[in-house]
């Protein structure tokens, strides 16, 4: 039995302004909303639940590529978002940040209710998975977030995040219930729910396995445990560097937006006439949707498509989010309506991205694609939580690397 992944982030405080929490809220729910289209509910609890995943999704909705502050605004934007809907999109979010964190189990017993299964059960898994990291771990981090995802059909991932002030770090927690019955080794443990077929939960009265899995972990050493996990550990500097990230993954996201040969035929991929500045934010957004994986390793990359809120690598371009909210609601409206194909686009944009970079193995100029995006940031509306500063303007410079 194990936690399906680990994050560790630089410890920050401050909020995120309303210019972005809005955007934030819209973007999220789309990107949800495409996976759940395209490959259900299952496929969200596992993103939401794996460390590298969940940190490029903050990235590219524009927050701090590094920042422990990920963790609460992406899931408050989800929340916002997803929870007017929630009985139509099957997918439910409950507890937060603080306060609300004391909420989870009320609302996980409604949902209950709505849905026929068993409350209590989930209640039990929520208090249980939050003493282990908090209590049973003894790893110098006091849990101040908690958020339980539960499906319609019983499935749920548990993001939850604690603090370690003396350090100046925040720990992120990471649960799927599909990776913590594989770890109990047993068969599958249910509640059977009226209308709902089995559901999967692990701490019910008859699941003494699990439960006995799950004390388990708690006598264990915290090294065994987290070596088990999943782990991403973010650094302390808050520029991205070069070394953040995949140049070769980068450079082929840049050759689809920026040459002419290829930026042509990724816009008809999407059916949409489109500048190369929202194509670049696409191109990454199509791979938070559909991306195997193996593909998040270098989250930093993502931060790349609509900046970050403190300027790093560059202002969030306002006019740039609003376009590649735009053209994804505008998709997701006509998948409704029986009309895949501009969905489907993004599936074919993300490989066509994947098919350059293999193909034509196109390198980022780390340097060079700072400057240019810091040089058109006014243009597009560029914005960050700080005045405003006059950026000064460099001359035009290849994007991509001089082959050796």
């Amino acid at each position: 039995m194990q936690r399906s992944g680990l994050a560790d982030l630089p410890l920050h405080g401050g909020h995120v302004p309303a210019w972005l929490a809005e955007r934030m809220t819209r973007l999220g729910t789309a990107i949800a909303e495409s996976i759940l289209y395209e490959y259900g509910a299952s496929e969200l609890l596992s993103r939401l639940s794996d460390p590298f995943w969940f940190q490029a999704l903050g990235c590219v909705m524009g927050m701090d590529w590094h920042s422990s502050g990920i963790t609460t605004s992406v899931l408050g934007a989800l929340k916002r978002g997803l929870s007017p809907r929630a009985a139509e999109l099957g997918i439910y979010i409950c507890g937060g940040r603080g306060r609300h964190s004391r909420q989870t189990p009320d609302e996980l017993r409604r949902v209950a209710e709505g849905r026929g299964f068993d409350g209590e059960a989930l209640v039990r898994t929520s208090r249980l998975t939050a003493r282990i990291d908090n209590n049973a771990i003894a790893d110098g981090f006091q849990i101040y977030l908690h958020t339980f995802i539960v499906s319609a059909a019983g499935e749920w991932a548990i993001v939850q995040q604690g603090m370690n002030e003396s350090i100046g770090r925040a720990r992120r927690y990471l649960w799927h219930s599909a990776a913590v019955h594989d770890f109990t080794c047993e068969p599958h443990t249910a509640v059977v729910g009226e209308h709902q077929g089995n559901i999967m939960n692990l701490v019910d009265v008859h699941a003494r396995p699990a439960q006995d899995a799950l004390l388990a972990i708690a006598r264990e050493h915290p090294d065994a445990t987290l070596r088990e996990a999943r782990r991403l550990v973010l650094p302390g500097h808050h520029d991205v560097r070069m070394e953040d990230l995949d140049l070769k993954r980068l450079g082929a996201v840049l050759a689809v937006a920026y040459e002419r040969e290829f930026r042509d035929f990724a816009s008809l991929l999407l059916l949409e006439n489109l500048g190369p500045r929202t194509l670049q934010s696409l191109a990454l957004i199509a791979e938070v949707v559909h991306g195997a994986p193996t593909r998040f390793s270098d989250p930093a990359r993502f931060s790349f498509a609509l900046g970050g809120k403190d300027g790093h690598p560059f202002p969030v371009p306002l006019k740039t989010y609003d376009e590649s909210i735009t053209v994804l609601r505008r998709s997701l409206d006509a998948a409704k309506l029986g009309g895949p194909e501009k969905l489907e686009g993004f599936a074919r944009l993300d490989r066509f991205v994947r098919v350059v970079e293999s193909r034509r193995e196109p390198v980022a100029d780390f340097e060079a694609i700072v400057a240019h995006e810091q040089a058109i940031s006014p243009k597009l509306g560029g914005r960050t939580v700080f005045r405003s500063r006059k950026i000064k303007t460099p001359a035009q410079l290849p994007l991509f690397a001089e082959e050796p």
